[in-house]
């Protein structure tokens, strides 16, 4: 089974006729346009993207875009707080993010008209495109290993803790190289280290060791929490600072049969609740993220640094039957920070229960251009393929009302 998206309504979605053009890709060696884009990164060298990828889909209300005056069968048992910036409100359990919104800028409407399944929107955020007709395409994360040069002292492009499975359907979910190559998948890093982050790599900068805490202060420990969550933002931390260019955190790389922010309130597949958001899934990131942001910004890697988190869609404004929320692509949010983004910004609005856009409707390949951007490369670089014609990354612009990122 493949995913294929209409035509229509999604600027990321390559046309049947390119599909039949690019069907078997596989790539020769960097192209004039990528040795091209490699020079144009005077400057950008250090720079580097940290995802955390809120996979499962968590709820716009119960996070970045809650309704507090909607009716109870839409606002959820969360409450909706004050931020540091007047009028704007974030979710009751997202307090430490709360008090930092003036760093952050919100997008309150991603969307797009594809199915409304875990794999097209890990797809259309990771690599930009849906896959059709057999044929993948790379993510953010494999085509910038593919364009950096590749003698790198450490790997570009590091997925933790393993790569996302077992989401309902078996097709790619968007984080590896497709047609670039085997030699571009991501360096998976869960319990066993790479040898060259065993080593000492500066005199300021100690080995890495498979107990992420170990290496740091108590004060460092307590301030992401002694969660998987913490865990996971603190070693995505300890990565960029050694060198890595991309990070991407599956805050969970599988859905079936536990909680994540795939909150059906489903008993088996999807036991997840809107009240394991307000008891465990929102304090924790709150806590982690928070963190996140603090040591980059002490450590000196704010300015290089773009943060994004963001989950593949949103959950439905209407609780269903059990109290949970189901898929929904019609609008959801994301939160940015670090780089050259704007604090205390918010982008887009939605209607009165988060389930429509109302204006500044942003399709989730802009937010891969975006990074794109923010490393220093242009989303329209194109690729060379073996038959001499080329394909270019992306065909989105980058978000205008984040500036360079």
């Amino acid at each position: 089974m493949f995913v294929v998206g209409r035509d229509e309504g999604i600027g990321s979605v390559v046309s049947r006729r390119d599909f039949l053009r690019v069907g078997g890709l596989s790539v020769v060696s960097l192209s004039v346009a990528e040795k091209a884009a490699l020079a144009r990164r005077s400057g950008a060298e250090n720079r580097s993207v940290i995802l955390l990828l809120m996979s499962g889909g968590a709820s716009q209300l119960e996070t970045f875009d809650p309704k507090p005056d909607a009716p109870s069968g839409i606002r959820g048992p969360l409450r909706a707080i004050d931020t540091a910036v007047p009028g704007l409100q974030f979710s009751e359990g997202l307090p430490r993010l709360a008090e930092r919104a003036d760093r952050l800028s919100i997008v309150r409407t991603l969307n797009h008209s594809a199915a409304a399944i875990h794999e097209t929107g890990l797809q259309l955020l990771q690599t930009g495109r849906l896959a059709s007709g057999g044929q993948d395409f790379p993510s953010f994360g494999a085509a910038t290993s593919r364009v950096f040069d590749s003698n790198r002292p450490v790997p570009a492009y590091v997925v933790l803790p393993r790569v996302i499975d077992r989401t309902g359907v078996n097709v790619s979910r968007g984080q590896g190289a497709a047609f670039l190559g085997s030699a571009y998948e991501p360096t998976i890093i869960d319990r066993e280290l790479p040898a060259v982050f065993q080593q000492v790599p500066s005199e300021t900068l100690p080995a890495l060791d498979p107990d992420v805490f170990a290496c740091e202060k108590d004060a460092v420990r307590r301030g992401y929490g002694e969660t998987r969550f913490g865990r996971l933002c603190c070693r995505a931390r300890q990565l960029i600072e050694r060198g890595v260019a991309v990070v991407t955190v599956n805050l969970f790389d599988r859905l079936y049969g536990q909680v994540t922010w795939d909150a059906h309130a489903a008993a088996d597949a999807a036991p997840g609740t809107l009240f394991d958001y307000r008891d465990q899934l929102c304090p924790e990131f709150d806590k982690a993220a928070a963190a996140l942001l603090d040591d980059l910004s002490q450590r000196g890697l704010w300015q290089d640094t773009l943060v994004v988190a963001v989950g593949e869609f949103g959950r439905t404004p209407r609780l269903n039957p059990n109290g949970g929320r189901d898929h929904w692509s019609n609008a959801w949010s994301a939160m940015l920070a670090g780089g050259k983004v704007p604090g205390g910004q918010v982008i887009g609005s939605t209607d009165a229960c988060a389930g429509s856009v109302i204006d500044q409707p942003v399709d989730p390949s802009e937010l891969t251009a975006t990074i794109y951007h923010h490393l220093g490369i242009d989303p329209h670089t194109e690729l060379t393929v073996a038959d001499g014609s080329t394909i270019p990354l992306l065909e989105a612009d980058p978000l205008r009302a984040l500036g360079d990122a």
